[in-house]
This record gives C-alpha cells, sequence and structure tokens, in this order.
C-alpha cells in the first residue's frame, strides 16, 4: 500500500495519510485521515492523478475517477474497499444516479457500506459527482 503513513492506533492519535497516485489536495486537508481505528475519506472530485480536472468529462468519467480516488486514498491510509463502512455521494443531478449506482456496484464488489445520497445544486469547479467515505483502519 503506497503512501507516507505513521500510526499508532494504540493512542488513539490522529494521523493524515500522504496516499501516492492521487493529485495534491487543493486546499487545506488532507485525502484521508485515521483517528480511532477509522480512516475518514476527504470528498473525493474527479481529479486525475496529475491534476487534470474532468469538469468537462461525461458523468460516467466522472464517477470512475471519484471512485478510483477514494481507493486511492482508502490504500494510502492502509485501508480499502472491503473496510468501507459508510458512503457518501453528492451528484448534482439526480437523473445520473443509476448510472452512478451501477458503476458503484461493480467499484465496490460484496461489500455494501451504509451509503446515502445527497442532490446538491453544483459542486466545486463545475463537476458532476463527489464521494467521502468512512472505513475501518487495517
Amino acid at each position: 500500500m503506497a503512501g507516507d503513513i505513521t500510526r499508532d492506533t494504540t493512542t488513539g492519535d490522529i494521523v493524515a495519510a500522504a496516499p501516492s497516485g492521487m493529485a495534491k489536495p487543493g486546499g487545506h486537508y488532507s485525502h484521508a485521515v485515521t483517528a480511532g481505528g477509522f480512516v475518514f475519506v476527504a470528498g473525493q472530485l474527479p481529479i486525475a492523478p496529475d491534476g487534470t480536472k474532468l469538469n468537462e468529462a461525461a458523468f460516467e468519467a466522472q464517477a470512475r475517477q471519484v471512485l478510483d480516488n477514494v481507493a486511492a486514498a482508502l490504500a494510502g491510509a492502509g485501508s480499502g474497499i472491503d473496510r468501507l463502512v459508510q458512503v457518501r455521494v453528492y451528484v448534482t443531478d439526480i437523473a445520473n444516479w443509476p448510472a452512478f449506482d451501477a458503476l458503484y456496484a461493480a467499484w465496490a464488489g460484496a461489500a455494501r457500506p451504509a451509503r446515502a445520497v445527497v442532490p446538491v445544486p453544483q459542486l466545486h469547479y463545475g463537476f458532476l459527482v463527489e464521494v467521502e467515505a468512512t472505513a475501518l483502519a487495517s
């Protein structure tokens, strides 16, 4: 699992992960933070590892990139899709939900974390989807 992380789950320390293979965060936040035996993944937008913003891409391409980013953040924090507990999905058009759900089902496989969909009027940079998640740490 790639990323620079040192973690002492016995002390309850809050540790920011620095997952490799992801664009640098665009603000004052970490892609993933571990605390209390959990990994908290910040809202992931469709931004490629090289920093390219996919705001002009089709919904499905944006959704795939977001899910890839969530997986990379989890891996960088020493967790994985199979350890997901909760996922929150923000979409700017609820009509895209069936397409997202199909991509998500293939991506999540046997994992069935609690999940919410939140329709929103807009997302940063004109993106169409954003996902945040919580998982068990390893």
